[in-house]
């Protein structure tokens, strides 16, 4: 059987790393609870500075994606799995843009926004949101919530998102015998 069309090495190359810093930035807040108090804060910075980088690394990805065709699927597949496919892709963006945008929101509305610099990696200051910044002290407490519910729920949408997104490909690998997987390696 020959090898299927592969994506393109950029795409192969975004497509991983993308893959390890979410992972990464998913282990360091589980264990920003476990932390002692005085590494909570690098624990926070490094999260935040993840996911600036993956949110950049996703908008790169997205254009490579609009100026490079992905491979077709295989023929073999079914019209629901090309369809599941595409929909589960599609919404896999939507949340990796969605999550460190909310995420930034969220941290815009941070009541210690003002007095605690948001640095990415410590290199440079990243600008907070001004229209939450200048908020009324509650008003910026309530959004501060709903912003950050909306980023724990996005959380778990991406998970369930990469499970089907794994559990699909390994599906095709080894279930149907496509070598699904050697188009992303």
């Amino acid at each position: 059987m020959a090898l299927p069309d592969r994506y393109t090495r950029p795409a192969v190359i975004l497509h991983w790393l993308i893959a390890v810093l979410i992972t990464i930035n998913v282990a360091l807040i589980l264990s920003a609870e476990s932390v002692a108090d005085e590494n909570v804060r690098f624990v926070y910075d490094t999260h935040k500075s993840i996911g600036i980088t993956v949110f950049g690394l996703v908008m790169l990805r997205i254009l490579w994606r609009l100026t490079h065709r992905p491979p077709a699927l295989p023929a073999a597949y079914k019209a629901w799995e090309k369809t599941a496919s595409k929909w589960t892709h599609g919404i896999l963006y939507f949340i990796m843009v969605f999550m460190p945008v909310s995420g930034w929101l969220h941290d815009s509305g941070w009541k210690a926004a003002a007095e605690i610099k948001l640095y990415w990696f410590g290199l440079f200051e990243v600008p907070r949101l001004n229209f939450l910044m200048i908020m009324e002290p509650a008003a910026k407490e309530a959004w501060h919530e709903v912003l950050g519910e909306a980023h724990e729920i996005g959380a778990y949408a991406l998970f369930a998102l990469v499970f089907l997104h794994v559990a699909g490909a390994l599906k095709h690998q080894f279930v149907d015998k496509h070598r699904e997987l050697q188009r992303m390696w």
